[in-house]
């Protein structure tokens, strides 16, 4: 593999890994697209979108270990929400993750707009006095975190997201959870998630483990830095920071089918 290449991307993976750790995603919303469009950009060859999940599923994994050890003091991670998530988003990445060899390429970019478009609509419905709650107090309506946690599973599996760009709109606007609880859980659950997602690409032979090795030491590094800046952060900004951050990806996906 060529240096430039290297460099490339190492540099998508730490920038990806930084927003990661900031707002509670596994950070494929963004590199998902910089692994496809950026390296024949600048001159070298393509990745395919079969190879783009594959190194992204792996990445995710490693990405989201860093957030969760950053914020693991201060009350942030609420362990019911996170297990009963956690587990059905497991289930549902694992059959996304290890179906998606049955998909042509054209149908895995197809899933990642809709997903995408789903959670751009979310994130700019408002969230009044969300974050006026007590974080011991927070309570959720369980079967229906669990079932929408188990179809974005799937999902997110076939693309090797692990989901968190979805998951976030869903803890904001449907559960009701104040926003560093979401960005701080949302980062356990996805690394449950991503768990099967990577299984499934693995075990599929989905995975260029080079590009995946440069982009994982590009997360360990990032991740941390990216959630201590997040707890700095008024919430506001932040999750405007991620509606524009997930309709720009959007606009971008859906207008390479047009």
């Amino acid at each position: 593999m060529e240096f430039g290449l290297i460099i490339t991307i190492f540099l998508i993976g730490f920038a990806g890994s930084y927003v990661s750790g900031m707002l509670g995603i596994g950070g494929s919303i963004i590199k998902y697209p910089m692994l496809l469009y950026i390296p024949p950009l600048v001159g070298f060859t393509a990745f395919t979108s079969h190879e783009v999940s594959g190194i992204s599923a792996v990445q995710v994994f490693f990405a989201t270990i860093g957030g969760v050890w950053a914020y693991r003091k201060g009350g942030y991670l609420n362990k019911s929400l996170i297990l009963y998530m956690g587990v059905s988003i497991l289930i549902g990445s694992f059959i996304g993750g290890y179906g998606s060899r049955f998909m042509p390429e054209s149908g895995i970019n197809l899933v990642y707009g809709v997903l995408a478009l789903i959670a751009t609509i979310m994130m700019f419905i408002p969230k009044k006095g969300l974050d006026d709650q007590a974080l011991e107090e927070i309570d959720f309506n369980r079967p229906l975190a669990s079932s929408l946690a188990l179809i974005v599973g799937v999902g997110a599996g076939i693309v090797g997201a692990a989901g968190a760009f979805l998951l976030v709109p869903i803890m904001l606007v449907v559960l009701k959870i104040p926003t560093r609880m979401t960005i701080a859980s949302s980062l356990a659950i996805t690394l449950i998630s991503s768990i099967g997602a990577t299984i499934g690409k693995v075990t599929t032979g989905q995975v260029e483990y080079f590009p995946a090795a440069i982009m994982v030491v590009a997360s360990l590094l990032a991740a941390p830095l990216g959630a201590i800046a997040g707890k700095k952060i008024n919430t506001r900004v932040l999750q405007t920071i991620l509606a524009v951050l997930i309709l720009g990806t959007t606009i971008k996906v859906w207008m390479d089918f047009f």
